[in-house]
């Protein structure tokens, strides 16, 4: 089944990407062996530099700042809760998360609708602003970056905070009391004990939410229809490339590179983490 299913159109992409292949023209009908002209293609292309660049902006705000951050902090303040407590902030906060990406996109684009010059009615967030008084905005086209950052931490929190949440169990009560005793201040602790102890865990999230948020096409699509050249991950632009330009070599070719690019910062972590994962 995984021969099958998963290395049979793993070779047939890496493949496919060597060659000129595509739906429509010569590609089509003839498709041909063109080495690594792709490649040379892809560095010369200043749109796909320009997706680079948004999908490495995109990953440091919305995951290894966001997510990775954000679910320690919520790690944090639910240890040693109450169980009403964690059960109703654990439930708020996984509900986004188990929401399709489909759906969490609408959810989105209803929250933000409207705005000085639009027909549609207004969003929950410019309901608010008139509320008090504030003008209405068109968030997603004066601040789309912000915006699809913003519904990615919301959407993904939840599991950076469930696995720093287990790992902050594994750790012994009685080292975090003798540091109190001994006068270490909550950042010393934190600084000193927790996270030396719970690097592990930090190394698989920045590695399993950099490879999502790599991959991540679903959530921004349908917020900006992938109209919108400041939010163009490279996921859009190769689903261009392949689906509506027919270039079905030149998209297989951006989706290796796509691969490589979480592999590169796979290994930058472990390196600096100093972790076996």
């Amino acid at each position: 089944m995984i021969a099958v299913f998963m290395l049979g159109p793993a070779i047939w992409s890496i493949y496919v990407s060597f060659t000129n292949m595509a739906l429509t023209g010569v590609g089509a009908d003839t498709p041909q062996f063109v080495g690594f002209d792709n490649f040379v293609h892809i560095f010369r292309d200043g749109e796909f530099l320009n997706s680079l660049r948004v999908s490495l902006t995109y990953l440091v705000f919305s995951a290894l700042i966001g997510q990775a951050g954000l679910g320690l902090l919520l790690a944090l303040l639910m240890r040693r809760r109450n169980i009403v407590f964690k059960s109703i902030l654990g439930a708020i906060i996984v509900a986004a998360w188990v929401i399709p990406d489909v759906v969490a996109g609408f959810v989105w684009s209803a929250f933000l609708a409207g705005g000085p010059q639009s027909v549609l009615d207004p969003g929950l967030l410019n309901t608010i602003f008139s509320t008090f008084g504030l003008p209405r905005h068109a968030w997603l086209q004066e601040a789309p970056m912000t915006m699809v950052v913003i519904a990615n931490i919301w959407r993904g929190t939840a599991f950076s905070m469930l696995l720093y949440a287990s790992a902050l169990e594994s750790i012994p009560q009685e080292l975090l009391e003798a540091s109190s005793i001994d006068g270490a201040n909550i950042w010393a602790s934190l600084r000193y004990i927790i996270l030396p102890l719970i690097r592990g865990a930090i190394g698989t999230d920045l590695l399993l939410i950099t490879l999502a948020t790599l991959s991540d096409f679903t959530l921004v699509y349908v917020l900006t229809a992938g109209s919108n050249v400041n939010t163009e991950l490279m996921t859009i632009y190769q689903y261009r490339q392949a689906f509506q330009f027919y270039q079905i070599g030149y998209g297989s070719a951006i989706a290796l590179l796509i691969i490589a690019a979480g592999a590169i910062l796979s290994l930058i972590y472990t390196r600096i983490l100093r972790v076996d994962l």
